[in-house]
């Protein structure tokens, strides 16, 4: 039986509702529901009946066709955690502000709905990081991330210092707020506020960016996904914090090493249309574009 992965932001009424009218389509196209036991009761309140309850947490998706999140951005990435290493597939359905990694608005629900049930959407693989974490010399934590592994100060009142290195090469030292090791994918995040650059998705790349960092070169800087980027924590008195896609954090003392590889596993995405990824920044940030002609309207003036 085909099953789907339900996950919403269950705080949001809105999203449990338009998520239990999907999953009365499910249920009349005979497919199978999920939803995670942290969501159930909320769920069932805004009527998804006879769902099978599992467990939230990593593995949750196993077995499942597609996870459908019913959310914003911070949604998804949850889902994603879910996902990662069951090779089951992310659709996003966005209820937030700008949704960047969500593929569908909640207008587009039964676009959604058509595109699940008639298996017309295709599948992307999206390139993670995965993150360690020495004191010295030895392992103190690993993570991974979607978005960006950022290490930020622990303290406002006072600046972080690191020591940026390469591919086993020290490239600067910084002053500053944090930095930021985000993917093509987390372009548009954080790195996207921190000034870095847009990394169209097909890309495969590392980008890191400072944050407001004291010094002459400070300048985004992109490199091989084969590289490792390391930061050290230095100075008298800094400390820091490593945080993955916003939501895992570890404490980084002095003296702290985080390395960053391009991740063992990727990420799935789910889409339901071949719209370039330039329309898809047009539409997300809503860019101006008046004044376009277009290759039809070049070529009919050409013509004339």
């Amino acid at each position: 039986m085909r099953t789907v992965l339900l996950a919403v932001h269950a705080a949001r009424e809105e999203a449990a509702k338009v998520a239990a009218a999907f999953a009365t389509e499910m249920r009349a196209a005979g497919i199978g529901v999920c939803v995670l036991d942290t969501e159930a009761d909320a769920l069932r309140s805004a009527g998804v009946e006879d769902a099978q309850v599992v467990p939230a947490g990593p593995g949750a998706a196993g077995g499942c066709e597609l996870a459908v999140v019913f959310g914003g951005d911070g949604t998804i990435l949850r889902a994603a955690e879910m996902c990662r290493g069951t090779e089951t597939p992310v659709l996003g359905v966005n209820l937030g502000h700008v949704g960047f990694l969500a593929e569908a608005d909640v207008e587009d629900l039964q676009d959604v709905v058509r595109g699940v049930v008639d298996r017309t959407y295709t599948v992307e693989e999206r390139l993670t990081v995965d993150v360690t974490v020495m004191v010295a010399g030895e392992v103190v934590a690993t993570n991974w991330a979607l978005n960006e592994a950022s290490v930020e100060k622990a303290a406002r009142e006072r600046m972080l210092e690191i020591v940026v290195e390469i591919d086993d090469r020290p490239v600067s030292r910084w002053g500053c707020d944090g930095i930021v090791c985000a993917t093509p994918t987390g372009s548009t995040a954080y790195n996207f506020s921190a000034g870095g650059p847009i990394v169209w998705p097909e890309v495969s790349a590392l980008i890191m960016v400072p944050i407001s960092a004291h010094a002459l070169f400070a300048r985004p800087l992109v490199v091989s996904p084969d590289s490792t980027l390391a930061i050290e924590v230095v100075g008298e008195q800094s400390t820091g914090v490593l945080w993955c896609d916003g939501r895992r954090a570890a404490d980084l003392p002095l003296g702290a090493r985080v390395e960053v590889r391009k991740g063992r596993e990727t990420v799935r995405l789910a889409r339901l249309q071949a719209a370039s990824f330039a329309d898809r920044l047009v539409r997300k940030f809503d860019l101006p574009v008046a004044g376009w002609r277009g290759a039809a309207e070049r070529r009919r003036e050409g013509s004339g």
